[in-house]
């Protein structure tokens, strides 16, 4: 065993098949001593950072990011002047712009981010998000007709357009210019346009891949202000783009970019923007959704976020984009009851579906380990919600996922999300050029894609031999890095605004996550309809701390938890403050448990 894997608690395997390890190594436990001390910071931040691989010497940027010292020069991104000098037109000469977002918060933020710099000088863009169901992502032919038969004389597709060869090939036809803003990987082969932005582009050199869509267009938004600053355009004229950081931020957190550099600094300051909800639509959503205390990381993720997605999943895929721009409070009401409406209906729908998934992906398993990625398909799924249902079922079995709906005539929308190490976008796109897949694309993380009922056994004949001898791997590799042990005494206020002092948190820069040693779990319940499991642990002195677990229903760990009743028990999981009726609580969400060993 190396200093790299130190056992946490000597958990070899938990209850979600995994084995605890120190989040320090020994290296990392120097590097703390040496962040707390070279900057007065408290012990318990140093050890969050250091576990995280933040040095000495980046601690301090690290903790107070800033827009001014982290953002990219625009122009290092490629074909970035030409699309700020075509905007800078359009605004010189107040022409038609059509914005053509996609139909996740990404491109809904993206849009609305567009939209409002144009509306800022009187325009009036047209926003066009496709119908999932009808038109699918990305531009589509007949779509582009339709904008420029409006008057659009240009069209900027955000989030979306950098694979889109028909539909951008219909507008170069007609003599219309457009301009991609994207990030989503792609080949080396790019549709016609006057300017595709997209730091994912293989002859882009900026380093900047890392962007969501929303981050693509500040920078982008940038460049235009800078344009139109060397045109002669009074700086105070232009439009606050530091005012719309809360937008980028919820993309950022929601299209789970990682939170480092750059992007860290969008969320922070946009955080801090949000928290004053002056956007209509943000706080007629927060005050719906029932959010309580400042906005973190976590309410965009899981009660801001699902809502703005509900309405392109299974509603009106404008829904979102409109609550975003609008700044009437009576329409930004009414829309977030509405959004607040679907997404109900969504998960009443995606326990439905997550059922059937299950009891197919437990029948393939049988009593052997199954498939190195799950590919589960019916007929009669809702295609909006596929991404989640392959969500939960990489949550659920710790592999790669994908879940596909299939229409009458045969052909299937499917979405898959990956663990770290298998990068789904790179095989998707290898399924493509074999033929396989009709269309399809993505990130390392996630992906899309349309098939025809009959190449189904193929792309699961690709699948696993593409991952057959590296997810297994993954899976025998996978563990829990434990930052700290601590007892029930020590949720307090004080713990948790120390952690949050290394917040805020999300992809690339984990919440911290502590152990609970040997608590007895005196109470164990099912809350909700979502399989969720409220709990109380008892220490060894009598301090007793709150716990929640949350869809682990038919889970390995739910199964555990439940069964563990009046045992002592490891927890393992990240803290929270649940504040309610006025009083503040600190509880533990639960990760994972394990038996002591004796």
């Amino acid at each position: 065993m190396t200093a790299e894997h130190r056992t946490f608690l000597q958990v070899e395997q938990s209850a979600s098949r995994r084995r605890w390890v120190h989040a320090l190594n020994l290296r990392d436990e120097a590097s703390a001593s040496r962040i707390a001390q070279l900057h007065a910071i408290p012990d318990m931040v140093a050890r969050v950072l250091a576990a995280r691989r933040v040095g000495p010497d980046e601690a301090a940027r690290f903790l107070e990011p800033t827009i001014r010292d982290l953002m990219p020069d625009p122009s290092s991104l490629t074909d970035m002047d030409k699309a700020a000098a075509r905007l800078a037109d359009a605004i010189a000469r107040r022409e038609k712009v059509a914005i053509f977002g996609d139909y996740d918060v990404d491109g809904a933020a993206s849009s609305a981010l567009l939209a409002r710099y144009l509306q800022h000088f009187g325009l009036d863009p047209i926003v066009r998000i496709p119908d999932r169901l009808t038109e699918g992502y990305g531009p589509n032919p007949n779509a582009m007709r339709d904008l420029m038969d409006g008057g659009a004389r240009l069209i900027v597709t955000v989030d979306c357009g950098t694979g889109s060869f028909e539909a951008l090939e219909a507008v170069a036809a007609r003599r219309v210019d457009l301009i991609v803003l994207d990030h989503h990987q792609t080949g080396g082969l790019l549709p016609p346009a006057h300017a595709i932005v997209n730091p994912n582009r293989q002859d882009d050199l900026s380093q900047q891949g890392h962007l969501c869509a929303a981050g693509v267009v500040f920078v982008t938004l940038a460049a235009v202000s800078r344009e139109l600053r060397r045109r002669g355009y009074d700086p105070s004229s232009l439009p606050p783009l530091m005012d719309d950081l809360d937008l980028v931020a919820l993309a950022t957190v929601c299209d789970v970019v990682p939170l480092q550099g750059f992007n860290r600094a969008l969320v922070v300051r946009g955080l801090a923007t949000m928290r004053h909800l002056r956007k209509p639509g943000i706080k007629a959503l927060a005050e719906i959704a029932r959010l309580s205390g400042p906005i973190d990381t976590f309410h965009l993720g899981f009660l801001l976020g699902p809502r703005i997605n509900a309405g392109g999943r299974i509603g009106e895929a404008h829904l979102g984009t409109r609550l975003l721009v609008t700044s009437d409070d009576l329409e930004a009401r009414a829309l977030a009851e509405q959004l607040n409406l679907l997404n109900a209906e969504r998960q009443a729908m995606e326990r439905v579906m997550l059922d059937e998934a299950e009891a197919e992906i437990r029948t393939e398993i049988g009593t052997g380990e199954g498939p190195s990625v799950l590919i589960a398909a019916r007929a009669n799924w809702h295609p909006g919600i596929v991404g989640l249902l392959a969500a939960r079922l990489k949550e659920r079995f710790s592999r790669p996922a994908f879940a596909i709906s299939f229409d009458a005539t045969g052909r299937g929308t499917g979405s898959g999300r990956s663990i770290p190490g298998f990068d789904l976008g790179r095989f998707v796109r290898r399924a493509v050029e074999t033929g396989i897949l009709v269309k399809g694309g993505g990130h390392a993380m996630a992906a899309g894609l349309t098939i025809e009922r009959a190449r189904l056994g193929d792309f699961r004949a690709l699948a696993e031999e593409q991952a057959g001898k590296v997810v297994p791997d993954l899976m025998a590799g996978d563990v829990i890095e434990i930052d700290a042990a601590m007892s029930a005494s020590a949720l307090s206020s004080e713990t948790y605004s120390l952690v949050e002092k290394a917040g805020p948190y999300g992809a690339g820069h984990a919440a911290p996550i502590f152990a609970l040693p040997r608590h007895r779990l005196i109470q164990a319940s099912y809350v909700g309809t979502g399989g969720h499991i409220r709990m109380t642990l008892k220490a060894a002195d009598g301090a007793q701390a709150s716990a929640i677990a949350f869809r682990v229903e038919g889970t390995p760990l739910g199964e555990a938890l439940m069964a563990s009743r009046d045992r002592a028990i490891h927890v393992a999981g990240t803290l929270s403050m649940d504040r309610y009726g006025g009083r503040e609580k600190v509880t533990m969400r639960v990760v994972d448990m394990a038996i002591p060993s004796e």
